[in-house]
């Protein structure tokens, strides 16, 4: 009999322990934090559980057996691509559940500096999110898909309104180009549409005197000075005759424009042609919409690089006047050169 209950008791024991066992198993996997540091994961298709137990750093997991074991029970094919952020204080079984579900975190999405060809977009997308460059390409020049928003390939450069967006990792060209909608609209207020109107000028007008304005200079405080000159032009019916306009012909290959470049027979040479080309030159910037929209009330009609030599213009109400400081301009170039600095 004393035999029996030591076989139970001993039974029991290991019942308790082996109990005890799963239980503390269980309690780690699913209960106690893992996670001593946040952990940034990009699921790219086809990646599989294992890759992404590796791609988490030991630094920041406490217990990577627990990790792997949690992880084992994932499929390849539960995995859903896309950027998830495991937070500190997180336990393991966090990361299966957040990869099966698709609780992804978003990411942000730049678009800032000069972008004045659609490849130089399409990189910067690419460079941010999931989707390759052509992807991107293909939906700039997608007649379709632009016309649903009131674009065309000519002029999509006024869509985007340079800014940091929240997008998902994965999101589509289509939703990208939502959020360019929705803050194009928000910049054309019924304010803004006044301030165009005042000028003469529609809204995607006004993106493409912006544009025009934003390749001229890079110091933005000239930017209403500038715009001024375009309008004043286009108000006593001048052409524009604007150097970016021609580098845009030439796809921005040239070091410098030069007299036979001004013959070039393209829509978008406003020395040829008079008013404004088809579409914008580049994406502008809010700095240089609203330049246009609030443009310095002068009588200036040219204007050309200081002699400074500092970004700045010197303008010019006449043009025997913006010779004189084209020549001084002129002259300050041949003695750097000639200096070698």
């Amino acid at each position: 009999m004393k035999t029996w209950k030591l076989i139970l008791l001993l039974v029991a024991l290991v019942l308790v322990v082996a109990f005890g066992a799963v239980g503390g198993r269980w309690y780690g996997d699913n209960r106690k934090p893992n996670f001593t540091g946040k952990a940034d994961l990009y699921i790219y298709p086809g990646m599989t559980a294992s890759k992404v137990v590796e791609m988490i750093p030991d630094s920041v997991v406490l217990r990577r057996r627990s990790l792997e074991r949690v992880m084992s029970s994932l499929s390849d094919e539960d995995l859903k691509p896309g950027h998830y952020v495991v937070e500190k204080g997180k336990p393991s079984i966090y990361v299966p559940r957040m990869l099966k579900a698709g609780w992804q975190t978003p990411v942000n999405l730049t678009l800032s500096g000069t972008m004045r060809q659609k490849s130089v977009i399409a990189r910067k997308i690419s460079r941010q999110m999931m989707m390759d460059s052509t992807t991107v390409m293909r939906a700039l020049e997608d007649k379709a898909l632009l016309s649903s928003y009131g674009f065309t390939p000519d002029d999509v450069f006024s869509l985007f309104i340079p800014d940091t967006y929240q997008v998902y990792w994965t999101d589509s060209m289509k939703e990208v180009l939502d959020k360019q909608k929705a803050a194009y609209d928000d910049f054309w207020t019924a304010d803004n549409l006044k301030l165009a109107s005042a000028q003469g000028l529609t809204p995607k007008e006004v993106s493409i005197v912006a544009s025009i304005v934003k390749s001229e200079s890079n110091h933005e405080p000239e930017y209403p000075s500038i715009a001024g000159v375009y309008l004043n032009r286009l108000h006593q019916g001048m052409r524009l005759q604007a150097d970016p306009t021609v580098a845009f012909c030439f796809g921005y290959t040239l070091n410098r424009v030069l007299y036979k470049h001004l013959e070039i027979d393209s829509p978008y040479n406003t020395y040829l042609h008079e008013g404004l080309p088809p579409g914008p030159i580049c994406v502008p910037d809010r700095a240089s919409l609203n330049a246009v929209l609030n443009p310095d009330r002068h009588g200036y009609l040219y204007f050309c690089a200081s002699a400074a030599m500092d970004g700045t213009h010197k303008f010019a109400a006449t043009l025997s006047e913006h010779n004189r400081n084209a020549r001084e301009f002129q002259r300050a170039l041949d003695v750097r050169r000639y200096s070698g600095k």
